[in-house]
């Protein structure tokens, strides 16, 4: 019985031993080379022009978080087009009352600032 399990084991002690191989062997024979400028923090390959403990404004969080909600709602779009001759007019209305409740949240947002930078 368990051994239908065998060719996922062998897979998985495989993946283990590879991806520790790797880790080792990268100890082992990469360059150990430390100087001052390669342990500062890493800020797209350019010097640090403000301190990495500088504190955000809520508003970039904000605008980050309506954003990524904005986009996931957005993802609702691509399998009502796939099946909107199939869903008719029932699923023409939903979405329409979808779209209605995302367009007053978004005007409510931009009413009371959250989309300003300033």
């Amino acid at each position: 019985m368990l051994e239908q399990y065998i060719g996922a084991t062998v897979m998985f002690i495989m993946a283990i031993g590879i991806a520790c191989g790797m880790v080792f062997m990268t100890s082992v024979l990469g360059p150990k080379r430390h100087f001052a400028e390669k342990m500062e923090p890493f800020e797209c390959g350019e010097k640090q022009i403000v301190s990495p403990h500088q504190r955000f404004s809520v508003k970039f969080y904000l605008v980050a978080v309506l954003f990524v909600l904005f986009d996931i709602e957005a993802v609702f779009f691509f399998p009502w087009a796939i099946l909107f001759k199939k869903l008719g007019m029932f699923g023409f209305v939903e979405m329409l009352f979808f779209i209605i409740i995302l367009g007053v949240g978004l005007c409510y947002v931009w009413i009371k600032g959250g989309l300003d930078w300033e």
